[in-house]
């Protein structure tokens, strides 16, 4: 890789988190800390303010805002082999945040290669049996909660079609055993459990935070599921 595409690629790294090290950024573009340092230093003296906070790393300044990102071809067909996916594991509130998303992709793209999205998009199929179907709406809500640390309630039914109503803190969502499942902290139940999203008959979110001070990672719970797949 070339500086002048390693810079925007630190740019374009930047623009994607709240504050990225200079060993993150070393780790992403195999070079040393010390490069991190003179790269960073010459995205400055271009104009771009980037700012370095103590035990955090650096970020963009809050206000500056930065020339739309350009995508190359590869990056597009990227993102159309993933709308094949999304339409056959997200559920409706994802394909259709997810099909918004990549209108924008799209747009940015030259007329030739619109010509060639469409063709290709027109040539990924995935076929997905019936008893796969995500037919709910629940996972953006859901995403929203467990970003915003926000308590939930749900309204759920078991698989002994007993419904019930939880108050829960969301902590994570798992693709497992061809399901989406939340994993939650139940306050009536006083431990975590897990919900099969497809289960949920209404959702809400509330705007109270998380009560419990501290969850288990959603990494350390996967060890515990019964199937590993």
């Amino acid at each position: 890789m070339n500086r002048i595409d390693r810079l925007f690629g630190i740019l374009t790294l930047l623009q994607s988190k709240r504050f990225v090290t200079a060993e993150k950024i070393a780790d992403r573009f195999d070079m040393s800390v010390r490069t991190v340092y003179r790269d960073i230093k010459a995205l400055c003296e271009q104009g771009i303010p980037i700012s370095f906070e103590q035990h955090k790393g650096y970020f963009i300044v809050q206000g500056y805002f930065l020339p739309p990102i350009s995508f190359t071809s590869e990056e597009a067909n990227a993102f159309l082999l993933m709308e094949a996916v999304v339409q056959g594991f997200a559920d409706k509130s994802i394909q259709t945040h997810y099909a918004s998303a990549l209108n924008k992709v799209k747009s940015v793209l030259h007329s030739s290669e619109k010509d060639k999205a469409e063709h290709l998009a027109n040539n990924i199929k995935l076929q997905i049996p019936a008893r796969l179907k995500q037919d709910f709406e629940f996972l953006s809500i859901l995403q929203t909660a467990i970003s915003s640390q926000k308590i939930i309630i749900v309204e759920y039914k078991n698989n002994k079609e007993e419904t019930s109503q939880r108050e829960m803190e969301p902590i994570g969502l798992i693709f497992y055993a061809f399901s989406w499942h939340v994993i939650a902290w139940c306050h009536l139940r006083k431990e975590y459990r897990d919900f099969k999203v497809s289960r949920i008959i209404r959702l809400k979110i509330t705007n109270q935070a998380f009560i419990k001070s501290a969850h288990i990672d959603i990494n350390d719970y996967m060890k515990e599921l019964p199937v590993d797949f």
